[in-house]
């Protein structure tokens, strides 16, 4: 079924979740009520109790339709095919997920998710691209508080230099500069759910920073010195002391199957690439933090702890009251080098962008803005046919969407 021919402009899967509750209010609040949209789950009374709730936030909007699925192939090709869009916030994805993404790729549907797990992002992205561009469907994976920030951050540095100094970028250093934030029953089930589905050896093939490019990653030379390879310690003559970023490992892949989907390349620049991290009060604390960061990964890969630990938990679908996360932020701060052949003469951009609110809320508002794109809009992921793509590709469009929904954004050259 073509497109233009489909029932809906987007269906909402797992709306009575946690996140998926955050998506639909943004959807119902914020886009036009001209918007044509369905909840989509299992249960039809828990969905119509979140439709209701929706019409008490927007008594001028219609309440959105009921799709009752199952997470079975027949009901998801069923699902997909009455929609151009379908945001899944059903996780964890490695197990929930799989099917959806085959289904919107077999149908030519649009598709937006919110997994962290990069392990099952590598899995589908190596056999589902294919299909998914012969069909049209563009498919945009971890389009949430992993890994749309960092994605975006990343797009706005190296556009800002091509655009003032018409060079390429060679490294942007992106940190989380402060948060405050708490997780989800979701978030943490996923965590846990990713030791239990991979190998030791999957987990460190998918997370290396070039595992999802799409060309062949630029020939470089690493600049890390043997003392940030032990410490995980980086100081930074604008950022200052940096230390590992826990999220690097889910944000880099994406900012580099970017760099590739860019023009080969060719618009970041050949010697382009990302490093992430968390900003630190000094080398001392870095170093702490890194050492940390090693001994909780080692500890994961331990099954009776995952055990201990999921007992101690929020349950899926569950996470911090409304109440709790009108106290949450997230602060990201950027530098990038342009590469520039005078060493003399070095030139900087400068980024920082905030989000004042739940992660979560973000996230909500990510998907919501990325649907209404996909549906309505022309960017590159449009013009690029269709495949397994990055927020990065809804480019200019979907940034300036976002920080008229809150979001912070300010780039700048450095002096």
């Amino acid at each position: 079924m073509a497109q233009g021919e489909r029932q809906y402009e987007c269906v909402l899967l797992g709306a009575t979740g946690y996140t998926g509750k955050y998506t639909a209010e943004h959807i119902a609040t914020h886009l036009p009520t001209d918007f044509t949209w369905a909840i989509a789950g299992r249960s039809e009374a828990k969905l119509r109790a979140v439709a209701d709730e929706l019409k008490q936030l927007n008594p001028d909007r219609k309440q959105p339709e009921i799709a009752v699925a199952q997470l079975e192939k027949d009901d998801l090709v069923r699902l997909a095919k009455s929609t151009k869009v379908l945001i899944t916030t059903v996780g964890p994805y490695v197990k929930y997920g799989t099917l959806v993404v085959e289904a919107c790729a077999e149908t030519g549907t649009h598709y937006l998710d919110v997994t962290g797990e990069v392990p099952w992002t590598y899995d589908m992205v190596h056999k589902h691209h294919e299909t998914a561009k012969r069909t049209g469907a563009i498919m945009i994976m971890q389009d949430g508080m992993e890994s749309a920030p960092s994605d975006l951050l990343a797009w706005a540095l190296v556009s800002h230099i091509r655009d003032t100094l018409n060079v390429g970028t060679e490294e942007v250093i992106l940190t989380i500069w402060d948060m405050v934030a708490m997780p989800s029953g979701g978030s943490l089930a996923t965590i846990l759910g990713m030791y239990d589905a991979f190998t030791p050896s999957q987990l460190f093939k998918a997370q290396q920073p070039w595992s999802l490019c799409p060309v062949a990653p630029p020939q470089q030379i690493s600049t890390k010195s043997i003392f940030e390879r032990a410490s995980g310690a980086r100081s930074d003559p604008d950022l200052g002391a940096l230390a590992d970023s826990p999220q690097g490992i889910s944000d880099l892949p994406i900012v580099h199957r970017s760099w590739g989907l860019y023009d080969g390349g060719n618009f970041y620049g050949p010697k382009f690439r990302a490093t992430a991290y968390m900003k630190a009060r000094n080398v001392v604390t870095a170093c702490g933090f890194h050492l940390a960061l090693t001994v909780i990964f080692a500890a994961l890969a331990l099954s009776p702890l995952r055990w201990l630990i999921k007992k101690y938990i929020y349950e899926p679908g569950q996470g911090p009251t409304k109440e709790q996360a009108t106290k949450e932020y997230c602060e990201w701060r950027a530098a990038a080098n342009a590469d520039v052949d005078d060493p003399n003469d070095p030139q900087r951009a400068y980024a920082r962008m905030k989000w004042n609110g739940s992660m979560y809320h973000l996230t909500g508002v990510c998907l919501a803005e990325s649907a209404f794109i996909l549906a309505r809009e022309k960017t590159l992921a449009h013009s690029l046919g269709g495949g397994m793509l990055t927020p990065a590709t809804l480019g200019a469009t979907y940034l300036e969407r976002l920080q008229k929904a809150g979001l912070e954004l300010e780039v700048k050259m450095l002096p």
